[in-house]
């Protein structure tokens, strides 16, 4: 069994909702604490924690609130995009991603939580860094560079540690509506960061014209969970807790409900070994082909084969592609979890594959007078069968040199041919 959690966003979602949610479901506040006291952050601000009630729910309210002293040291006061107000009567500091990244780095957190704290911070700035046109290294937080967001990201990836978390789930997310006054001016709900770590998420808009979701509890979500509208069959439900945010809307309970407990283990396929062959192949006629090229890559980077697309016709006429993918037993559940993340595909078929017949096959250095350039040997029953220039070396010689990149690849062909005695 896996240790889980399911999210349920009804009313928003924020780095201080899912600390209260962990409290509530039963994570050691005294844990919590002695974890996070790790933190050089925290001798500016300190933790406060209790119960409350909203609409009649009994919820669990965790406040950050930083010393005085720290905020009479910086003229220059934020609005935080922020579900909880606890954030916006703070003093905010600027803090770069190489900053934070140096101080986690540089404590005493678990490798585990160091980990998750800075996966979430990765996605964090990779989303502002495409909202502002930097490099997600140069971003400098703002909302997110204070004392009290760097707790909550932290304290959020001390609670997924020290509970043994490894499957996150959540449905929709509420994001709100209206407009919220934050560093960027009046903007609209959701705000900039938010809208982009969400923007393939599940998400609507209910209750009160207020911003309900903010960047840290989205980046939670984009870094760690699955979609699942309902909770997931074989999950198990051990404990459940409720995050309090500030709002108090009618008829809208401003908490976050958190499940926690177990799943069953994703069975393997069969009883192949890491070293077997499958197509895992589905018929897509709903997603923009803009993805393909983003979707090859990350198949190709987790190990696949090969990765290919068919024309195909589907019910109705409607033109549609076939995509395949060839991978090993030992790459089969990674790629699975990419083609139902990042495609529109609700089921995929698995073709085992009895026999591959292959070449054998060598990479040797042609040095030509363009540059060097890899070509691939092929070699069936002793004879070689095919030769062919690697293209993006073909490439970068032809470009290097202004010259047709045909002629590189005829060089490249001339030189293994003479080493071949072929010439």
């Amino acid at each position: 069994m896996a240790k889980a959690i399911y999210l349920d966003a009804f009313s928003g979602l924020s780095g201080n909702m899912l600390l209260g949610a962990f409290l509530a479901a039963g994570m050691d506040e005294h844990v919590l604490r002695r974890e996070l006291a790790k933190l050089p952050v925290m001798q500016e601000c300190e933790l406060k924690v209790s119960q409350v009630k909203k609409n009649g729910i009994a919820a669990t309210y965790v406040d950050v609130e930083v010393h005085e002293k720290v905020a009479a040291g910086n003229a220059m006061p934020f609005h935080d995009l922020a579900n909880d107000d606890h954030h916006n009567h703070h003093v905010h500091h600027h803090r770069a991603m190489r900053d934070i990244r140096a101080m986690i780095e540089g404590s005493s957190l678990s490798d585990g939580a160091k980990a998750i704290s800075l996966r979430i911070f990765k996605v964090l700035a990779e989303a502002e860094g495409h909202v502002h046109g930097h490099p997600a290294d140069e971003v400098t937080f703002h909302e997110v560079g204070a004392a009290d967001s760097i707790v909550d990201i932290c304290g959020v990836a001390i609670c997924l540690d020290v509970l043994g978390i490894t499957e996150v789930y959540a449905g929709r997310v509420n994001v709100g509506s209206g407009f919220v006054r934050c560093a960027h001016g009046t903007m609209p709900v959701p705000a900039p960061a938010v809208a982009e770590l969400l923007k393939d998420w599940p998400t609507y808009a209910a209750g009160a014209p207020v911003e309900l979701t903010t960047p840290t509890g989205a980046a939670v979500v984009r870094a760690f969970a699955n979609i699942s509208l309902v909770r997931p069959a074989s999950f198990r439900a051990e404990a459940i807790g409720y995050g309090a945010g500030t709002r108090d809307n009618e008829g809208l309970p401003n908490v976050l409900r958190l499940y926690l407990g177990e799943m069953e283990e994703q069975q393997q396929p069969d009883d192949g070994n890491a070293e077997d062959k499958y197509i895992l192949a589905a018929n897509i006629d709903d997603m923009t082909p803009q993805i393909y090229g983003y979707l090859f890559d990350k198949l190709l980077a987790a190990g696949a084969l090969d990765v290919w697309v068919t024309p195909i016709y589907m019910k109705k006429n409607r033109p549609a592609h076939e995509l395949s993918v060839l991978v090993t037993g030992a790459q089969r559940a990674i790629c699975q979890q990419i083609l139902f993340r990042e495609t529109t595909t609700i089921g995929l078929r698995v073709i085992k594959i009895d026999e591959r017949v292959e070449c054998d096959r060598r990479v040797a250095q042609a040095e030509t007078k363009y540059g060097t350039v890899r070509v691939k040997i092929a070699a069936y029953e002793g004879e070689i069968v095919n030769v062919q220039p690697e293209f993006e070396d073909c490439r970068a010689c032809a470009e290097a040199h202004d010259v047709p990149w045909k002629r590189v690849r005829e060089a490249a062909l001339r030189e293994i041919a003479f080493r071949l005695g072929d010439a």
